[in-house]
């Protein structure tokens, strides 16, 4: 993502962990951004590819001479050591100069004689679309932006580089340690894609780390001596005690923010149930949003809306919530670690947003209560028609090593999916809870893909997810009519399916 912008609005909303404001003139909504992390596993799209008039060269006109070089302990990517390397960034949220001050001099002092051509866009393929078509790729893209090239069809064209050699290359501070070992799990994953044979193979570097929960003031915590709640009985009983104090225990924004809540309610699922629980609704897979452990939570949430919720707030917009909040109107909101960030300029001194996990709701929930959803964003790519391919992947090597990943942060003040970078980082207090929560987690990270990749499912969502917090349907009315919708999508031939 070229920043972390707002699902629920059309303008950027710079995330805590984005870096820099981006020009207003962008335009580019969260939901833009967000279909560019959606890349993961695309199953089918149309033969014909979705580059439409950027039909891609090289398939009938031969093929493009490649540099390689001798592998080494210090080379394990073959890359010929004079071969030049071209890197366009997308000059969006994070600018440029994590890539010019950070990782263009990584891979210069690796390869002292390689000729970096650098050029920045905030037109990816405005600027790439007559190069992909005459044969001449750049070896390195930050695809992003609102002009950006559909990884999909670059795919489909047989345009990207597998990534697996990269993955399985030793990692650049640790010898013994491959590259994949070193992000946060899921990453590699998420930018798989299954290609028209059938493969699953990773073709995209999503870059930038994202997590997701329930977040609170840790000042009025702290004044009022509460102690965060792990479990559902500890979560209710707090509720009671904030509501006692004339506090709105938990909000959202009805009018625009519907898809904070099902993001929540979809989280619980995964913990009572188990991942394989989101990966069936993204799959649109039968009776998926009926599952056991969906309803149990649908039902645990809109009891939270009857009872502990404010109705006017089905009117109100994400940042009329979110300033309630900072008036220490509401207590729990659920949101990504972007929120410090919107929110800083109505914040007040002394706030300390923190990030709670959704407490777990049963004993015998399939994951523990510090699993979390989290994700990479922002996509890389490489060209696998370029002339110096493994040049772009030792470009990416370099980035996810420490200095690449700790270059980035400390350039935009945005975390990476390689925690390495970040130890040590002075984050602001919620990016630090964050991080924090992300590193308890462990291995208990999960994510989910269906509202990327199907807008008119993530629409019905949002529309049926007020329905369920407002009070004006059941758990099995707001399951049934998701699922409807699910079925028609999947019944629906002109709409490129996908799973993982």
């Amino acid at each position: 993502m070229s920043a972390t912008s707002d699902p629920t609005s059309d303008r950027v909303v710079p995330s805590a962990t984005a870096g820099p404001d981006l020009p207003a003139a962008l335009g580019t909504s969260r939901r833009t951004m967000l279909r560019r992390a959606a890349a993961a596993g695309l199953l089918t799209i149309p033969a014909a590819g979705l580059l439409g008039a950027c039909a891609t060269g090289g398939d009938d006109g031969g093929t493009t001479e490649q540099e390689t070089g001798e592998k080494s302990a210090t080379n394990p990517l073959g890359v010929k050591e004079d071969a030049a390397l071209e890197v366009i960034i997308f000059n969006g949220g994070y600018g440029e100069k994590y890539a010019t001050d950070v990782h263009e001099k990584l891979y210069k002092t690796a390869f002292p004689k390689a000729e970096i051509k650098h050029q920045a866009t905030q037109a990816v393929s405005t600027v790439l679309q007559p190069r992909f078509t005459a044969g001449d790729p750049p070896e390195f893209v930050n695809n992003s932006g609102e002009k950006f090239l559909d990884f999909g069809a670059l795919v489909n064209d047989n345009q990207l580089q597998d990534l697996t050699e990269l993955w399985d290359a030793p990692s650049v501070d640790d010898p013994n340690k491959k590259v994949r070992d070193t992000v946060i799990p899921g990453v590699v994953e998420q930018g798989m894609f299954n290609t028209a044979d059938g493969a699953r193979k990773p073709y995209v570097l999503y870059y930038v780390s994202t997590v997701y929960g329930i977040w609170y003031s840790g000042k009025l915590f702290k004044d009022n001596g509460w102690t965060v709640p792990t479990t559902w009985e500890q979560f209710t009983a707090l509720c009671d005690q904030i509501k006692a104090k004339g506090i709105t225990p938990f909000g959202y924004a009805g009018a625009n923010a519907a898809y904070y809540m099902w993001n929540v309610i979809l989280t619980q699922a995964a913990k009572v149930g188990g991942p394989d629980v989101l990966k069936a609704i993204d799959n649109l897979e039968p009776n998926a949003w009926k599952a056991d452990a969906v309803i149990q939570s649908a039902k645990a949430w809109a009891e939270i809306g009857a009872k502990y919720s404010d109705k006017s707030f089905e009117g109100l917009k994400h940042t009329d919530v979110q300033l309630r909040q900072n008036q220490y109107k509401v207590a729990f909101y659920p949101s990504g670690d972007w929120l410090e960030n919107e929110q800083k300029k109505d914040t007040p001194a002394g706030f300390e947003y923190q990030l709670m996990p959704v407490p777990s709701l049963t004993a015998g929930d399939k994951l523990p209560a510090g699993a979390i959803r989290a994700a990479g964003g922002e996509g890389y790519f490489v060209s696998a028609k370029s002339k110096n391919p493994r040049g772009g992947m030792e470009y990416m090597r370099q980035m996810l090593s420490k200095a690449g990943a700790r270059g980035f942060t400390e350039t935009v003040g945005a975390a990476t999916v390689v925690p390495a970078g970040s130890e040590g980082y002075s984050f602001p207090p919620g990016v630090a809870s964050s991080q924090a929560a992300l590193k308890a987690a462990g291995a208990n990270v999960f994510n989910m893909m269906f509202d990327n990749w199907y807008k008119e499912l993530d629409t019905e969502a949002r529309t049926a997810t007020n329905e369920l917090m407002f009070g004006r349907a059941g758990a099995e009315q707001w399951a049934e009519r998701i699922q409807k919708r699910a079925d028609a999508i999947k019944a629906d031939s002109s709409v490129a399916k996908f799973s993982r």
